[in-house]
């Protein structure tokens, strides 16, 4: 029995000691919490500018974590903090006067400040900009970048009391700084305020290293003689030459507008308009800047070579030999893969002209046959060519008991070399593309 009333005692003991310690530990939890983080919440009387009152926040932040982080929340005074924090914000502040703070301690303490501008506030902030060193076209792309650059000023201005400009300006640097970032890397700005209800910002951008330096410029075509271009090259070449000095950067962010400016300013030439010519521009972004121009027609083909023959042993019609020859192309497209021609063949030495007329089928995209009739000696022949390689071609012709085999090789735009064999020779073939 009593063994029995001694373990009733220690249980009715523990539980009260259980009891106890549940109603009292979270008093005695709160009186250990300390303040582990804080954060401030700034209003006005008036709205402020989001770029000010987010580095107003900041300083808020900092005093307060500076006066309680780490402090116990039971011993912190929520007036005492709230005086304080005023009073050392209010010496900083410049056009505003802090008229109420309310600190809130906890583990994550807040602090609310109220404030009151001194006088008129910017009503108005007008954005104008000044682009250095760069051509009209290039002018207008950099302006188009920098649509929105107004909301940044206008963000950080309107609101703000006229007095408290220079305050703004740490935090409006910085916003500036990352929008350039984003919408034109290629370029660093700079800027003045004349401050006033009526704000006026005056932007100056300047472009970044490195920048072109040299511009190359090739013209070719595939369907008219390449002498032709000549007379446009020297319009494109003014329009080259305007692109020197801008960003390399730029320049490649916006390669494809440049390319398709260039190409339509080509275009644009009365001769070029009249032979239905299209050109395609490529530039390679460098600080020696490449930019290669073809220009062709889907109407027309209109070509110039010349040949020179060496090593070949076969006399011509008469016992003489003609080596160098000068071949005119001139042919009307009546398709897609469907053209028919007339050339003439002319060798130097006499004078001599050969007509040839022609029809010519794509009959796959590397394979094109065609029919010859040569009308100065009445006779016809077949041909077949065939793109072994961009640069590589393989050609047959045959007419009556004779053949021709060539294998061309081009070793640029204006020059080829060609093996030919017949049955009675083989030889080289030295091929311009005028």
């Amino acid at each position: 029995m009593r063994q029995g009333m001694s373990l009733l005692r220690r249980t009715l003991v523990l539980t009260a000691l259980v009891f106890g310690w549940g109603l009292y530990a979270p008093v005695y939890a709160a009186e250990d919490s300390r303040v582990e983080e804080t954060a401030a919440i700034v209003m006005g009387a008036q709205p402020i500018p989001p770029i000010v009152r987010e580095r107003m926040e900041r300083t808020v932040a900092a005093i307060a974590a500076e006066r309680m982080e780490g402090r116990r929340t039971a011993e912190i005074s929520a007036e005492e903090e709230a005086a304080v924090i005023g009073a050392v914000f209010d010496r900083l502040l410049v056009g505003y006067t802090v008229t109420g703070v309310t600190v809130r301690p906890g583990t994550a303490a807040t602090v609310e400040i109220q404030l009151a501008p001194w006088a008129d506030t910017i009503r108005s902030a007008v954005l104008s900009v000044s682009v250095e060193g760069m051509p009209p076209a290039v002018e207008e792309m950099v302006r188009a970048d920098l649509a929105g650059a107004d909301t940044v000023f206008a963000d950080a201005l309107i609101g703000l009391p006229v007095a408290a400009a220079d305050w703004a300006a740490g935090a409006l640097k910085r916003r500036l700084t990352a929008y350039m970032e984003e919408h034109l890397p290629e370029f660093r700005a700079d800027y003045d305020i004349d401050v006033a209800a009526e704000a006026a910002v005056h932007l100056t951008v300047y472009p970044r290293l490195p920048v072109v330096r040299t511009a190359d410029l090739s013209m070719r075509s595939d369907t008219i003689p390449n002498v032709t271009l000549l007379t446009r090259r020297k319009a494109l070449e003014e329009e080259v030459s305007r692109l020197v000095g801008v960003p390399v950067a730029f320049l490649a962010r916006h390669r494809t507008a440049f390319e398709e400016r260039l190409a339509a300013h080509l275009d644009a030439g009365g001769d070029f308009r009249r032979l239905h010519l299209a050109s395609r521009v490529h530039i390679v972004p460098d600080e020696r800047m490449a930019v290669m121009c073809r220009t062709d027609t889907q109407r027309y083909r209109l070509r110039l070579t010349g040949w020179l023959d060496v090593g070949r042993s076969a006399a011509r019609t008469g016992g003489t030999q003609r080596d160098l020859h000068v071949r005119l192309h001139a042919g009307q497209m009546l398709g897609t893969r469907d053209e028919l021609y007339l050339e003439t063949d002319v060798a130097p030495e006499d004078l001599r002209f050969v007509w040839r007329a022609g029809y010519a089928h794509m009959l796959t995209p590397h394979l094109t046959g065609a029919l010859r009739y040569d009308l100065t000696a009445g006779r016809l022949s077949a041909a077949a060519s065939y793109a072994l390689h961009p640069r590589w071609l393989l050609r047959y012709e045959h007419w009556q008991n004779a053949g021709e085999w060539e294998l061309r090789y081009q070793l640029h735009d204006f020059l080829s070399i060609a093996g030919m064999a017949d049955r009675h020779s083989r030889w080289l073939r030295l091929i311009g593309n005028f």
